[in-house]
């Protein structure tokens, strides 16, 4: 018996519903986790320079 071909896609990163808006986002960028881990960081060293 023949198995049908793999069309399983993996489940999206981040799905949002609230109310009528249905956001859906599948992949990430990388610079897009670049930026809020560079954010992050520079606003920690600040925080702890104060």
């Amino acid at each position: 018996m023949k198995r049908k071909a793999d069309s399983h896609t993996a489940p999206p990163a981040v799905e949002l519903r609230c109310g009528g808006l249905h956001l859906t986002v599948q992949r990430v960028p990388v610079w897009f986790v670049s930026l809020i881990t560079t954010a992050a960081g520079a606003g920690a060293a600040w925080w702890t320079s104060n």
